[in-house]
Order: C-alpha cells, then structure tokens, then sequence
C-alpha cells in the first residue's frame, strides 16, 4: 500500500507559475532550473516567419519562443520538442491585466498593451506582436 501511494505521489504533476497577456497572444512561464528560467511563446507575431526561417536555417529545427534567463542574454529557441519536463510539471498561468506587474523566483513581468516585458539581473525580453528585443 505504502508502494502505491508514493507511487501516486510520484505521479502528480506540479504546477510551473506564468502568465498569459490579457489577449491570450503572448505567454511566459517559470522552468525550475538549476538554473530556473522562463519559457515565452506568442502565437501571432509579425516576425513569426522569420524566426521559423531563421531557426530552420540554423539547425532544421522549429521556432518554439525563448528562453529568459538571469544570467544571459535571451536570445529564440530552436527545437525539435518541448522544452521542459512534462512528465512532471504543466503551465499555470495567471492573466496578468495591462499594468500589472508579477513576480517569481528572480523575476519580474509587466504586462502593457504595448506588449509583455520579463526581466531579472539586467537580461530579460520585451515581446510584442510588431516586434521582439532580448538583452
């Protein structure tokens, strides 16, 4: 019986904290790390194209968002799948309304209708449908 309860225990996935922007377009959501991170996507942009192109051009794979860290630069994820462990943990976003500001772990997210900006220690992202800029 002990077994199958932690077995069941084992089992549960935990919920990983985000947001999602007031139009449901732009979302961003914490990855334990070491080192812990946030995963953005948006799922209209005007750039969209050329990030697949450029991804593709650069290692066949597809344009799947970014990765903001707190140590580097954030810079578009290229992959072949999904980029973090599913089998333990899902997204749970939180709409963040235009101006308002969330914070988690080392980060910090503040939603405008310009557009969704995360940052912690000096690098972060600002994404909008017209345009990205990661630092």
């Amino acid at each position: 019986m002990k077994l199958a309860l932690l077995i069941v225990a084992l089992a549960v996935k935990s919920p990983l904290p985000g947001v999602v922007t007031p139009s449901g377009n732009i979302h961003c959501f914490y990855v334990p790390g070491p080192p812990g991170h946030l995963l953005c996507d948006i799922h209209q942009a005007a750039y969209s194209k050329r990030e697949q192109d450029g991804c593709m051009a650069r290692s066949g794979l597809d344009w799947h968002g970014w990765e903001v860290y707190a140590t580097r630069k954030t810079l578009p994820v290229c992959s072949g799948g999904i980029l973090y462990n599913s089998n333990s943990g899902y997204p749970k976003y939180t709409r963040l309304a235009y101006g308002k500001t969330w914070h988690f772990a080392s980060f910090t997210c503040v939603s405008r209708f310009t557009g969704l900006t995360c940052s912690a220690r000096g690098h972060g992202i600002f994404i909008s449908r017209q345009s990205w800029r990661g630092w």
